[in-house]
């Protein structure tokens, strides 16, 4: 299964980013690439959501969608998440967000399978890019909004 881990340092306390991040529904404000996401389930608690995507991959004119479930840790400054249904065959991962001197470590792991058959090893290449690009873009916008927030 390939795996992509990204990791990239915010100007920002880490309760502002984890806060940032954890504000899904702003996520289409400040995603290029990500036209739609509603949140279809909230715990009591606000810790588990469940959440449904829309993509644009505009390489190949085309939508991908899939329903999202993440796991918040308010101590910890986790997001843990899974793919429940979706166009790719499964997708999971974490987000770690770890304080840092002048800011925030903001880690980044997706495993993903998509598997299309008669696939060639070119065109998996350019899945990988694309889904490497598209949790960069997520990641760097979780980052500027954050930053901006923070009066850095």
């Amino acid at each position: 299964m390939p795996r992509i881990a990204l990791s990239l340092h915010v100007d920002a306390p880490v309760e502002r980013v984890f806060q940032v991040a954890r504000d899904v529904e702003s996520l289409p404000e400040i995603m290029e690439d990500l036209q739609a996401l509603t949140v279809l389930e909230r715990s009591d608690d606000g810790r588990r959501t469940v959440t449904e995507w829309v993509g644009l991959i505009r390489e190949f004119k085309m939508t991908v969608k899939w329903t999202q479930e993440d796991v918040w840790d308010d101590v910890a400054f986790r997001d843990d998440f899974r793919m429940l249904k979706g166009d790719m065959d499964s997708m999971s991962g974490w987000w770690q967000f770890t304080p840092v001197e002048g800011g925030t470590r903001f880690d980044s792991v997706v495993d993903y399978e998509y598997n299309v058959p008669l696939i060639g090893p070119m065109i998996r290449a350019l899945i990988r890019r694309k889904m490497e690009a598209n949790l960069d873009a997520q990641m760097r916008a979780i980052k500027a909004r954050a930053e901006e927030g923070a009066g850095t």
